[in-house]
């Protein structure tokens, strides 16, 4: 059988790099088995039990990067153990950042037990024993791995190994930002060019790096290219969050991210300047709302306050300017 990071790079450039298995195309019997083979393969070498061994369902959306994964699993409730013998047949010294979607996980190894559920998420490796039971909440397991090389993370002693089987932070920072990325990452990567695609995979890799570093308190140990992706990120995503605040402005991002102008300046490093990018996610939102047809009775006057913009003629001119068209003439081709 192929593996998924093998149909990956065949089927990156014919298909795109999103590749899809689904149990429903292999006979009833054969399902449980060829699971428990794919994931043998693509994971690590596991033994599993599954009380629906005989009516088993699952699927996998997998992307392939130059030097990561990220899968998101859709699985019957199971039981996963990896003993000291399914290390030494095959090690692949992988870690494996893991953020469940729906149900419930018990994930034990390196001497720690934790329970996870929907929206948390948490760290383990191939290189230790591991028990992960999949709890059966009368639904489908789902949950989205990135496998990180440990090769490729970049903390230094094994630091990662002291945060294996803990629950990590999700709700600011990094973790808030690295959830979002996964979740959403199968739809961004659809239809990305390879120099996309492998940006797309080091921004994961990346804030991964900077949400275990927190945790262990030790930003000081990432590459500066590790420290300044992962603020870019940040940054983008707080542009985007702010963007209908008429207020948001290149002095409020430094700001809310404790650097100076000039430093966000050199962060930013892109053709265009801050500012022009606040204006141009503005004119975009802006212009999707007025194409929406159930947003037709909003007026372009309160559609541009909407998204941040205090005058309707300066947004009117910077829309012209940007699409070559008025407000008034999109939303007039909506009738």
């Amino acid at each position: 059988m192929s593996s998924l990071r093998e149909m990956t790079r065949q089927d990156a450039t014919a298909a795109g790099p999103v590749v899809a298995v689904d149990t429903d195309d292999i006979v009833a019997p054969d399902r449980f088995g060829w699971w428990n083979d794919m994931v043998g393969h693509e994971v690590m070498p596991v033994a599993i039990q599954s009380p629906h061994a005989n009516r088993f369902r699952g699927q996998v959306e997998a992307v392939g990067f130059p030097r990561s994964q990220v899968a998101a699993f859709d699985f019957s409730p199971l039981t996963a153990r990896r003993s000291p013998a399914h290390i030494r047949r095959r090690d692949p010294e992988d870690y494996f950042l893991v953020l469940v979607r729906q149900s419930a996980i018990r994930l034990e190894q390196a001497r720690n037990v934790v329970c996870l559920s929907s929206g948390d998420m948490a760290l383990f490796s191939s290189s230790q024993p591991l028990t992960c039971d999949f709890l059966d909440r009368g639904g489908l397991v789902c949950l989205t791995l990135l496998r990180i090389p440990r090769a490729l993370l970049p903390l230094a002693d094994h630091r990662a190994d002291r945060m294996l089987a803990e629950r990590l932070p999700n709700k600011s920072g990094s973790g808030a930002l690295l959830g979002t990325y996964l979740t959403s990452l199968p739809a961004a990567a659809r239809g990305s060019g390879p120099v996309e695609l492998a940006r797309l995979g080091a921004i994961g890799v990346d804030l991964a790096g900077s949400l275990l570093a927190a945790r262990y308190r030790d930003q000081d140990s990432l590459p500066a290219e590790t420290r300044r992706t992962a603020l870019l990120v940040r940054i983008s995503a707080f542009i985007d969050h702010q963007l209908a605040d008429p207020a948001l402005d290149p002095a409020a991002i430094a700001a809310h991210h404790h650097i100076s102008v000039r430093t966000l300046h050199q962060f930013q490093g892109e053709p265009e300047s801050v500012a022009a990018t606040i204006r141009r996610r503005r004119l975009e939102r802006c212009r999707a709302d007025l194409t929406e047809p159930h947003l037709r009775h909003r007026t372009i006057g309160d559609t541009a306050l909407r998204w941040g913009f205090r005058h309707p003629a300066d947004f009117s001119r910077a829309f012209r300017r940007a699409y070559g068209v008025s407000p008034g003439e999109v939303r007039a081709a909506l009738r």
